[in-house]
């Protein structure tokens, strides 16, 4: 997983993105598009048209970091939307790059009493 520290926001890019874009393609698209800083630490995650490859921009205070991933078997889940951001945890998130249904997440239990 990708080192980053726990008070990280993670976005969301809906709909596709042209997946020849790098640092400065896709940091133009988290500034104008998703219309946040894109060197304020938060990961901006991007999915290509065919859905099984996604791309991860993160400035980590030194320089920007993109990391990749393309799946072998299967697509990665995303809005339906055609366009705007998504808040994820990083929990969602660790569960997208597996290729986990991140939006169906269920508490398997609840604590019944306190103490």
């Amino acid at each position: 997983m990708i080192p980053v520290p726990a008070s990280t926001r993670v976005w969301l890019a809906a709909g596709v993105t042209d997946m020849r874009k790098g640092f400065n393609g896709l940091s133009a698209l988290a500034e104008k598009v998703l219309e946040e800083d894109p060197f304020c630490g938060h990961l901006f995650v991007f999915r290509g048209r065919g859905g099984d490859l996604v791309k991860i921009i993160w400035w980590d205070g030194q320089g920007a970091c993109l990391f990749a991933k393309r799946l072998e078997r299967g697509r990665f889940v995303w809005p339906a939307a055609k366009d705007g951001k998504v808040h994820l945890s990083q929990a969602q998130l660790s569960m997208l790059l597996e290729g986990i249904d991140w939006r169906i997440t269920k508490q398997t239990w609840r604590p019944l009493t306190t103490g």
